[in-house]
């Protein structure tokens, strides 16, 4: 099996062996067709279970979703034999959460007039593009750095550029009126 085409595991042994089950996003990450898309989507209900949060503790629980996900992603991809199986999706659902961070009520006060439901499909598909385009410095980083770190590496880059995005949309005057308040 080679890096660059990794064989896709039996579900079953994915779905037998914990650090599997939760490195491939409890099986999203076995999808046959962007399997990284769908990891992504579990991040969406996670996202809205933790996005009342004050902002301190939200970005704890996101460090430690990391911290836990650099083992996860390095035992798994190890076991697999691969640096960063496509289906090891727990880097996208913690990108994902990285990206949602500028939503968070009380980090920058950067509400505007659209609703919720904008944001999450907004912050999904920003990261998306910069998860699949990889620009520098993530593609290079994806090259580079390798076991779990590596694998969490460039997705947290590319949830930090999709949060900058996030940012500047939500500022008012850039694309919606500020909301009144």
């Amino acid at each position: 099996m080679s890096a660059d085409h990794p064989i896709r595991p039996a579900a079953k042994l994915v779905m037998r062996d914990p650090v599997h089950v939760l490195a491939f996003g409890l099986g999203t990450g076995l999808s046959p067709v962007m399997p990284g898309t769908m990891g992504t989507l579990l991040g969406i209900p996670l996202f809205l279970a933790i996005h009342w949060m004050s902002w301190p503790l939200y970005l704890g629980l996101t460090a430690l979703l990391f911290a836990v996900g650099v083992f996860l992603c390095g035992e798994s991809a190890r076991r697999l034999s691969t640096h960063d199986h496509p289906g090891i999706v727990w880097d996208e659902i913690v990108g994902y959460l990285v990206t949602m961070t500028p939503l968070l009520p009380d980090l920058f006060g950067a509400q505007t007039a659209a609703p919720l439901w904008f944001w999450v499909v907004a912050g999904f598909v920003v990261f998306r593009v910069f998860d699949i385009a990889k620009p520098p410095p993530i593609k290079q980083i994806d090259q580079k750095v390798h076991g779990g770190f590596g694998i969490m590496l460039d997705d947290l880059i590319a949830g930090l550029f999709a949060a900058a995005v996030l940012l500047l949309l939500a500022l008012p005057g850039w694309l919606f009126p500020a909301a009144a308040g």
